[in-house]
C-alpha cells in the first residue's frame, strides 16, 4: 500500500440518541490506496459511524473530513466522491439492473456516453449482463448486492464505504466484492468496510479497528494489533479478548 494523505478523517467524533451515547470520541484516518475494516459487536456503534461519514447523520459533537471536504459543510462536495452501500440497499424493484446505474449515472451529471460505456463496464464486470434489462424485484439476493455495489462505482468514486458488503453472497460472488475492493485500493480509493466476517477482515484489510460500546479501543493493521495484545493468533482472537466476547464464548462452552 504506497502511502499517501488521508480522505476519511474523523475528529473526536460522538452521536447522541437521546440519553444514549451511540459513539463516543471516535478519531481515525483512512488513506487513499488502503482498505480498512472497522469491527464490532452488534450495537456497538458501527452503523451510525458509517452514517455519519456518508452524511446521513449528523455527528453530536466532533467533524468529518472526506477528500478535504467537512461532511457537514461541504456535504455535496464530499458525497459526490463517495461511493455507499447499506447494510441493506433499498433498490428501486421496478427498474431494471440498466434503469438503475443509468439513474445514478443522471444523479451524478456523468454524460450519457461516458455513462453507457460505464454502466455496461460494471454489468460485466459483476457477471449482471443478461439480467440487465430484467426487473430488480426478480434478482436473488447475491445480484441486488452486486447491483448496490455496481451502483456505488458508477461515478468512479475516490471514497468507498459499505456496511456489511459480503453478507448472504455465495464464494465465487464474495471473491469477486473482494478483488473488486482490492483493485479500488491499488488505485488509490480509500475503502471503508464494516464486516462480521473475522476471515475477510483479517486477509483483506490493511488496518483495522475495533469499535466497542461507542469507543474506538483499537486500530492498527493485524500484525500490530496481535503485538499489542496477548499474542492471540487469530483476529477473532484479539477481538473475543478486547470486546469481552471472550468470556461469553468460554459460558457458552461450558453450558454445552
Amino acid at each position: 500500500m504506497a502511502a499517501t494523505f488521508p480522505l476519511i478523517t474523523t475528529h473526536h467524533l460522538g452521536k447522541n440518541f437521546g440519553d444514549k451515547l451511540a459513539v463516543n470520541d471516535v478519531s481515525f484516518e483512512v488513506k487513499g490506496g488502503e482498505i480498512f475494516g472497522f469491527l464490532g459487536p452488534n450495537g456497538a456503534g458501527k452503523t451510525t459511524t458509517i452514517k455519519m461519514i456518508v452524511g446521513l447523520l449528523r455527528p453530536s459533537s466532533g467533524s468529518i473530513q472526506v477528500g478535504g471536504y467537512d461532511v457537514q459543510i461541504q456535504a455535496q462536495l464530499a458525497k459526490a466522491i463517495t461511493g455507499y452501500v447499506p447494510d441493506t440497499p433499498n433498490l428501486y424493484p421496478k427498474l431494471t439492473g440498466r434503469e438503475l446505474l443509468r439513474f445514478i449515472g443522471d444523479l451524478y451529471g456523468i454524460e450519457k456516453g461516458p455513462v453507457e460505456r460505464r454502466i455496461e463496464e460494471l454489468l460485466r464486470l459483476f457477471d449482471l449482463t443478461e439480467a440487465g434489462n430484467d426487473t430488480i424485484d426478480s434478482y436473488s439476493h447475491g445480484m441486488k448486492q452486486k447491483t448496490a455495489l455496481a451502483a456505488a462505482l458508477v461515478h468512479d468514486p475516490r471514497v468507498l464505504v459499505l456496511d456489511e458488503p459480503t453478507v448472504g453472497l455465495d464464494p465465487k460472488s464474495a471473491r469477486l466484492i473482494k478483488d473488486i475492493l482490492r483493485q479500488m485500493a491499488e488505485r488509490g480509493a480509500a475503502v471503508f468496510l464494516s464486516t462480521h466476517i473475522m476471515e475477510i477482515a483479517e486477509r483483506m484489510c490493511d488496518r483495522i479497528g475495533i469499535i466497542h460500546q461507542g469507543q474506538l479501543i483499537a486500530v492498527g493493521t493485524f500484525n500490530e494489533l496481535r503485538s499489542a495484545g496477548s499474542g492471540d493468533s487469530s483476529l477473532e482472537d484479539i477481538f473475543l479478548n478486547l470486546t469481552g466476547g471472550a468470556e461469553d464464548a468460554e459460558i457458552a462452552e461450558v453450558l454445552k
